[in-house]
Formats: structure tokens, sequence, C-alpha cells
């Protein structure tokens, strides 16, 4: 089973707290790092965490806020710092590329890695593309420009069963083939089924970032079928006017875009620093969504991990 990891870094709205940090989380995607947003203090969990700094590929920032984005200048400074090598691209709105490049190169010019920038805008689109991940942008309804990440895995390959193919003489450079799910064609013209040889390929997994955003069925379109939600819930049931106003969700908000999506599992975050205690809306949450669980800093999740 191929690695597929998301690693929360923060998970607070606004404001850093005693209790949570801004918005950031990191997939891991067989060993290589990909941060989504970057709120302040994003370099100090990344250590708590025992994250590689030298793993760290790209980074997609949703919004131009600055508990989204506050984090970055000390990130890239650091990662000059630790001799960071090779590309490093940063996928987010041209205002916010002008904002980074300026600042990185008053304060640290000369960096032993490659910075760029994939200038990203609110139309859903593909931003990035390789052999184990797609990740697009998905439309979101904010005071600001802005946008999630639906991150899908490829179709992944078959399983080899080492017996059976010792057994029917497959030589080793047909494996490929094999896990690809082709059928097997003996010398003497004797074709052995794939099914005989390999068993099914494990599930790929899909994981939708939505944060922030006032409810919306585009939304709901947006992440249908996904098996991982993580959805802004920033309020409880009490603050439904203020959350409409300052164009976020409340927990039951979000669970109901889980219900209507048919997501699996939703995982809630950027929670106002009103609660000393998110497990109210949790609970409000579960009233609509009972497969839901809170974000928390120092959170790991397998996302192969579904069920």
């Amino acid at each position: 089973m191929t690695r597929f990891d998301l690693n929360i870094l923060g998970c607070g709205s606004a404001t850093s707290t005693l209790r949570h940090m801004p918005s950031c989380q990191v997939l891991n995607v067989r060993d290589n790092l990909l941060m989504i947003d970057c709120g302040e203090g994003a370099q100090l969990e990344m250590r708590r965490m025992r994250l590689k700094f030298s793993r760290l590929t790209h980074i997609f920032i949703s919004h131009l806020h600055g508990d989204h984005v506050f984090g970055l200048p000390g990130l890239l400074s650091t990662l000059a710092l630790q001799g960071k090598t090779g590309s490093l691209t940063i996928h987010i709105f041209k205002d916010g590329a002008d904002y980074v490049q300026r600042t990185i190169d008053f304060f640290c010019r000369e960096r032993p890695y490659d910075l760029q920038f994939n200038i990203i805008g609110t139309q859903p689109a593909l931003i990035y593309d390789d052999d184990s991940i797609a990740v697009k942008t998905i439309a979101l309804k904010h005071r600001v420009p802005c946008v999630g990440f639906l991150v899908a895995e490829k179709p992944k390959l078959r399983h080899i069963d080492p017996e059976a193919v010792a057994a029917h003489g497959v030589p080793q450079h047909f494996m490929h083939s094999l896990r690809q799910g082709l059928d097997y064609v003996a010398p003497d013209g004797t074709v052995v089924p794939n099914a005989k040889l390999t068993s099914a390929a494990d599930r790929a997994i899909s994981y939708a970032y939505c944060s922030d955003t006032m409810y919306s069925p585009r939304v709901i379109e947006a992440v249908k079928g996904a098996d991982w939600l993580y959805h802004e819930a920033t309020y409880g049931d009490e603050c439904a006017v203020q959350a409409r106003k300052r164009f976020h969700s409340t927990a039951r908000e979000a669970a109901t875009v889980a219900q209507e999506a048919g997501v699996r599992r939703l995982v809630l975050g950027h929670f106002s620093n009103r609660y000393t205690d998110d497990t109210v809306l949790l609970d409000q949450a579960r009233e609509v969504f009972p497969n839901t669980i809170l974000a928390h800093e120092g959170l790991t999740l397998d996302l192969n991990r579904v069920d």
C-alpha cells in the first residue's frame, strides 16, 4: 500500500491561540511532501511532527488571508538556511506570488533551491499532475478569491502473486505488464489470465480541502464521492448568522456538505478562537454526518484507512 498521509499543522482561524495554530497541512505522498496553506508557525510544527524540509516540493495556497500565508516567508528562508536543493513550486494567486517574491528576495535573495510560482485562478482547473496524483482547484465562496483543492490518486497497479508467477514461469520483464492488468501469453501460446497471477489493486484515494468557504452547492458538486473531506467549521449553530456574514460555515453546514456529497470521512477544522472546547462543533456535525472527526495540531491520518 502506497503512503498517503495527512498531517495537521494548524486548524485554527484568523489568529494563533494557545490551542490552535493558523491553517496549514502537509500531505505525505510516497515520501514527497505537499503543503496546503502556510499560516504562522508552519515551520515549527513541521519540526514537531518530524516532517523533513528537504522533501517539501509543492505549496498550495487557497487564498490571500494572513492566517493562510504569513508563514511562507519564514519557511522559505529556513529552507534556504537548511540548504534545500532542487525546486519548490508555490501554487498561488498572482498578488500572492508578487508578495512572496518581493519578501523573499529582500530577506533571502541567494537560495540553493529554485523557487517557482504557478499562478492559479478561481475557475476549477488541474494545477498539478504527476505519476501518483492529480490536484484540481475547487471554487469556494469567501470574501476574497478562494479555492479548495481536490487531491486524487491515480489508479494503482495490481499486486503480483509470487507463487503463481513462479508456477507459470512468467519472466521478470513482464511483471509491470502484469501489474497493469495484461494477461500473460506463454512461449507455447497458452494464455494465463491476469486474475490467476495478480490480486486487485489498492483503492485510489481522494482528499478534498475546503477552507475558507460558506455553505455552497457548488462545493458539494466538486467534492462528490471524495473519500476524505476537510471542511471548515468555524462556528457552531448559535453563530449561523455571523457565519453567513463572514462567508464561513458552521459545523452542521460542513456535515451537510459531506452528507450530500456522499464522502466517506469528514474532518472539521478552521475553528474560531471563541471555542475552548471543539467537541460542541463535533457533536453538531455528527447529528448530520456521524463519520466526522476533529482536526488538531499533531494529528496524522493514514488516508488509505478510510473505513
